[in-house]
């Protein structure tokens, strides 16, 4: 599976390579047709095209009719620079030289309107001069570009044509559309001169290309294939097994949440251990004990009253634990009903304080218990009783005498919060994770006085169901430690709404 993602990839990578080539020879061609063509070659033609002209031939055509009338002068000069323009195919215009304003177009487009032309002075190219008369080919050359109509023209001005009546310098301009750059061009361009270039920029891009990709590939596929392969492991019992961070970002996270899975797989494991081992022998002993004592008044060995009460307690034992096996089950299932009351937490505390003050006093245990009045939370009252309960009384419990247990409730976070800190036996802080597992015990001594482990499980759920959280910090073994209940309060929520 590996092997085809490793080559799913790889061509993945060489197809994204070959496509951006193709986007890229393709945006060249765009680029190549659309731009402009350059205007040096219009220029020249311009520039041959006028050279070429009789110029002093039709100027003295002109000057003879100009002798009979000034009107019939201009026509006979405009006629010709007409024939002129069709004959070569180009746009003739008079311009007088200062203010740009057009006496004559061939196109008929720019009567009586200044050109407004961007102008620089044009030095005529030797090869183009040559073989032309030099009173010609001496005069001072224009060239520029000006707009007609959203298009632009260039144009190349040779000759300076004055009115006999006008002082004023009026320039001959021969004028031809701005060529764009044809695809007809642009190809052969492109063939000609960037292609081979294209290609082995292309070529190496590409053999660059194929090594990363390779190279990608395989820093993403080795780590997925030591995932898949310590997933098999995993799948086989080696709960233990564990992947290194490497790779992509992507791939790390992967390869954390696997081993983060495998540390959960492996607590499970141990937890599921512990708890066959744990409901093994706290079955074993009650059931030992009825056994023995049951077979001790069969045999009518000793006093049967003291057998018998022992095989009662003991049975108690194993209802309690069936009872408390049932109702964890069901809460974790969701499908224990509750019966939801407003409840002061301040007020159920201190009353679990008041009953639980005896079994403090007679192992001569300190309790406190500073629990006001608290604002009102949603809650099943005998559920939240069993909590407070069992939290005050193993505090009492892993007290030694001497010792102290404080309650108190408070508001935080929107909500009501219980603590429960006791100066008691501690817990390590390798325990504090187990604390809330079933049938997990930090005492592991093996005795009557035993509790089932059931307690702060069934306790958690209790507090989920109501949704809140629970919470155990400790210091270490024999510096006691402290449970945090915090439950939310609607009342309180409405309150920090209304602020």
């Amino acid at each position: 599976m590996l092997s085809r993602l490793r080559g799913r990839l790889f061509l993945s990578y060489v197809l994204l390579m070959a496509v951006m080539l193709i986007v890229v020879g393709v945006a060249l061609f765009a680029i190549l047709n659309l731009r402009n063509a350059p205007p040096e070659t219009t220029y020249l033609r311009l520039a041959t095209t006028a050279l070429s002209v009789d110029l002093r031939q039709i100027l003295a055509e002109a000057a003879t009719a100009y002798v009979e009338s000034p009107a019939a002068g201009w026509e006979r000069l405009t006629s010709q620079l007409d024939a002129v323009a069709t004959d070569r195919e180009v746009r003739i215009l008079i311009v007088r030289e200062v203010t740009q304003d057009v006496l004559y177009d061939s196109a008929q487009s720019f009567i009586d309107r200044p050109l407004n032309a961007d102008v620089e002075n044009y030095d005529i190219p030797a090869a183009i001069a040559r073989g032309v008369i030099t009173r010609l080919a001496a005069i001072r050359a224009v060239r520029g570009i000006f707009s007609d109509g959203g298009d632009e023209w260039l144009f190349v001005g040779l000759q300076s044509i004055r009115q006999p009546t006008d002082e004023t310098a009026n320039v001959l301009l021969f004028a031809d559309p701005r060529p764009r750059q044809s695809l007809q061009a642009a190809l052969s361009d492109f063939g000609t001169e960037l292609a081979p270039l294209f290609l082995q920029a292309g070529g190496i891009g590409l053999i660059i290309a194929v090594m990363l990709a390779g190279w990608i590939t395989r820093s993403i596929t080795r780590p997925l294939q030591t995932v898949a392969s310590a997933a098999s492991e995993v799948a086989q019992g080696h709960y233990d097994r564990r992947v290194p961070m490497a790779g992509p970002e992507e791939v790390k996270a992967v390869a954390d949440a696997f081993n983060q899975m495998s540390e959960k797989i492996q607590a499970e494991q141990r937890s599921q251990q512990d708890f066959l081992a744990n409901v093994s022998h706290d079955l074993k002993t009650p059931l030992t004990s009825i056994q023995g004592f049951s077979q001790a008044i069969m045999d009518g060995v000793g006093d049967p009253i003291p057998a018998a009460r022992i095989i009662h307690e003991e049975a108690g034992r194993l209802n309690r634990m069936v009872i408390e096996l049932t109702d964890l089950a069901r809460l974790q299932a969701g499908r224990l009903s509750m019966q939801t009351t407003p409840i002061d937490m301040g007020d159920l505390t201190a009353a679990v304080g008041q009953r639980l003050a005896i079994m403090a006093r007679e192992k001569q245990v300190a309790l406190t218990v500073n629990a006001p009045s608290m604002p009102v939370i949603a809650g099943d009252g005998d559920r939240l009783v069993q909590v407070v309960t069992n939290l005050i009384s193993n505090a009492i419990k892993y007290t030694p005498s001497g010792g102290k247990v404080n309650v108190c409730t408070q508001v935080r976070n929107g909500g009501v919060e219980l603590v429960v800190t006791d100066t008691g036996l501690g817990i390590a802080a390798s325990e504090l994770p187990r604390i809330f597992e079933r049938f997990y015990q930090v005492d592991k001594a093996r005795g009557p006085q035993r509790g089932t482990g059931l307690g702060l499980a069934i306790v958690q759920e209790i507090i989920q169901a109501h949704g809140g959280r629970i919470s155990v910090t400790s210091p270490g073994e024999g510096q006691g430690s402290t449970f945090t209940v915090w439950l939310p309060s609607p009342q309180m929520s409405t309150i920090m709404r209304r602020r």
